[in-house]
């Protein structure tokens, strides 16, 4: 079992978590953890729950807790202020709120059809139950590669502006950046991310484009 969120894969069965192609170190009961959450990501989850599931019962200081699951976010790329994958209710407890898609193939598993090979398809992630937009790199039609570095940080400061906004669902840089440089349907882009609308421009020229999937 594969849980598929933003830009990473949590293999279940390999114990491993991946970002792109690239293996992220996780200790065993952070990988319970993040597991765990994600396992019963339709619920709330105590304090006592994680205790229980993860150190059987045992007694466990709140800094321990605190401690792992600090460690939790740094791993999938989340953090305590951003909140994108698992967010801490107060007084309740803790969620997984993250776009998730399981997939049952293995990691890395291939399909080869006439002796050709193809690469398995992620699948499309489910829209989240709140208004969610993703903001990709603005394409340089300058030339000047100054312009490049202006318009990625024209990029960043609007996810940064739009991320303030506690009801709206905006991917992070490191998902949206993973489509600069590439000819993409912007409809196909937001199946992908899993948001309704996506936002693009070009740098240089006075245009944008502004899609949505409903549209």
């Amino acid at each position: 079992m594969r849980y598929l969120f933003g830009e990473y894969a949590f293999d279940v069965d390999r114990r491993e978590v991946h970002r792109g192609a690239d293996i992220v170190s996780v200790a065993p009961q952070v990988f319970d953890l993040i597991n765990y959450l994600l396992r019963n990501r339709e619920r709330v989850v105590s304090k006592d729950d994680l205790i229980k599931a993860i150190w059987n019962g045992r007694s466990v200081s709140d800094a321990a807790l605190t401690t792992r699951l600090n460690a939790a976010r740094i791993a999938i790329g989340d953090s305590g202020e951003e909140q994108r994958f698992i967010k801490t209710l107060p007084r309740k407890g803790f969620r997984f709120v993250g776009a998730v898609q399981e997939a049952l193939d293995p990691l890395g598993t291939q399909q080869v059809t006439e002796n050709r090979q193809v690469e398995p398809q992620q699948p499309d992630l489910a829209l989240p139950d709140k208004p969610s937009i993703a903001v990709l790199p603005f394409e340089n039609m300058s030339g000047d590669p100054e312009h490049e570095f202006f318009a990625e940080g024209m990029v960043e400061e609007i996810i940064t502006a739009l991320s303030r906004f506690k009801s709206l669902f905006v991917i992070a840089r490191n998902s949206s950046f993973t489509f600069k440089g590439r000819a993409v349907d912007i409809k196909e882009v937001g199946r992908r991310l899993g948001v309704r609308y996506v936002l693009g421009g070009l740098c240089g020229r006075r245009r944008g484009k502004f899609a949505s999937q409903d549209s």
